[in-house]
């Protein structure tokens, strides 16, 4: 008798009953719309599922062929109960979200020489991966904000792309008020005009003197203030929120599918595994990458990095410590030193045992440092594989790429793809490359690289928009400085919104 695949009641009871819980134990049967409307859990923890859904065969094979759009819905329907958002509702938010790419497929696999695959998930307004989960996150939000009648405040810290993907996917929203903090001059170009041209009332950025982990200590302390949060709807749309990392499954499903060589009538065949290349900063792909591995989705995991190695270290020798200096790089999006989606990789890994997670994460948090005991760098190294490459390496991969398939890489992508060049992989494998932006955002990389790209209209055009940023300087005491501009701009804006009017940074 065949398994029922994840249309079948059994999986929707499932869903039905699904809850959520803080990675460090302190918080337990939140729903779903209660972690979307949270940045980080009120122990300071990130949100997980309880449990896990389970992905048979018979289901992936059931997914053969579908668009991507459709597998999203798929995915989504796992973790959002239809009590919260039913499933024609989440249908017609998915395929909204979804229906301002570039290309009508809204993700693209480019298939180049020597079996080199990669899926392009950058056709977006912001040309990153961001506005994938970005979008769709977005639109959940305004559901349950238009259905209650009521306003929330989102604060987003960036290295580059998230910013702008969660400006250009709330601007104009009447139900949200936006606050980006960006590192000031550790961005590209046109990663900044896609922030700072936005003359949205609801929209307010502020440039920071310092780099994106530095943004990320008073950003911390703003959410740890649950009076803050809860009196003025303080949220996150970085990828601490679970719905960034659970849109993000869909990329692995989507990937497999068209590239691990399943096949719809294979019944009963062992399926086939798919290796998938993820260049690495913050770690949310990676993190999504083993939560569907552990659904039970066939993959083998590469995380790449930059000269910013600390999952690299970890990995290979335990070595869970940030360098003194966040080192600035060709690929700046994952010039990050503080991993932090690495904390739902831990929880996974230690069997959901909060108190283990709280103690190894408070550490990290207040000496900057851990070292993983054997047993658990182990556990880690079952799962992930990395890999990191220096500045040239990124170029020697860019030009490498031009020369034998005249297609321009991303110098994150390259982060991936020097993987490719670097360890050949046996035909029974297959291999995915993620590429996570266009490399219209990083023309100072292409032209390093001795390469051309023809800029699109919509990137030229940024050029002649207006702009409109605070600086957050940096002082003697810049952390508790920042902190309390940020929240007084968070309640500014909320008074004044509260009373019908306009609050401008």
């Amino acid at each position: 008798m065949k398994k029922k695949d994840c249309s079948s009641s059994a999986q929707c009871r499932a869903a039905c009953r699904m809850q959520y819980c803080s990675t460090r134990g302190g918080v337990r049967g939140w729903d779903f719309r209660d972690v979307l409307f949270s940045g980080y859990a009120p122990d300071g923890g990130m949100f997980m599922p309880e449990s896990l859904p389970l992905l048979s065969p018979d289901t992936l094979r059931s997914w053969k062929g579908l668009s991507y759009t459709k597998v999203v819905v798929e995915v989504a329907s796992l973790f959002i109960p239809p009590q919260l958002i039913p499933r024609d509702h989440l249908e017609i938010l998915v395929g909204e979200a979804l229906s301002g790419f570039s290309v009508p497929e809204v993700v693209r696999i480019a298939q180049l020489k020597g079996g080199l695959s990669i899926l392009e998930l950058f056709h977006g307004d912001t040309l990153a991966f961001k506005d994938l989960a970005m979008t769709c996150t977005v639109r959940f939000l305004n559901y349950f904000l238009q259905k209650e009648n009521r306003r929330a405040t989102v604060l987003v810290g960036t290295s580059g792309d998230t910013g702008g993907s969660a400006i250009q996917s709330a601007k104009g929203l009447p139900g949200l008020d936006v606050v980006v903090v960006y590192p000031h001059g550790r961005i590209t170009p046109v990663q900044e005009k896609h922030m700072i041209s936005c003359m949205k009332d609801n929209v307010h950025v502020f440039a920071a003197d310092g780099s994106s982990d530095d943004i990320d200590q008073p950003l911390r302390r703003l959410f740890a203030d649950q009076e803050l949060v809860k009196s003025h709807g303080l949220m996150s749309l970085n990828s601490v929120n679970w719905s960034r990392v659970m849109i993000q499954l869909a990329h692995f499903v989507y990937a497999y599918l068209e590239l691990s060589g399943v096949k719809q009538d294979d019944v009963g065949a062992a399926l086939p595994e798919l290796e998938v290349v993820v260049p690495t900063g913050g770690a949310g792909n990676i993190a999504a990458g083993l939560i569907v591995k552990q659904m039970g989705l066939p993959l083998k995991l590469v995380a790449m990095v930059n000269s910013n190695d600390i999952v690299h270290r970890m990995v290979t020798s335990g070595d869970f410590s940030m360098a003194a200096n966040v080192t600035q790089t060709l690929a700046p999006a994952i010039d990050i030193q503080d991993p932090y989606n690495m904390e739902r990789v831990f929880w996974l890994l230690l069997g959901r045992d909060g108190a283990k997670v709280k103690t190894m994460m408070e550490e990290f948090q207040r000496s900057h440092r851990h070292l993983l005991p054997e047993n658990h760098r182990r556990l880690l190294s079952q799962v992930m594989w990395t890999g990191t490459v220096t500045d040239e390496g990124i170029l020697e991969t860019m030009r490498s790429c031009w020369e034998e398939n005249q297609y321009v890489l991303c110098p994150h992508t390259a982060v991936a793809v020097w993987h490719h060049y670097h360890c050949p992989h046996s035909a029974q494998l297959n291999r995915c490359y993620i590429a996570t932006a266009s490399p219209a955002k990083f023309q100072a990389a292409v032209e390093k690289a001795a390469l051309t790209f023809d800029l699109p209209e919509a990137v030229l055009a940024l050029e002649k928009l207006p702009t409109r940023y605070q600086e957050l300087e940096r002082s003697q005491n810049w952390c508790e400085d920042w902190e309390d501009r940020l929240r007084e701009t968070i309640q500014s804006v909320s008074v004044a919104r509260k009373n019908g009017m306009t609050y401008y940074t």
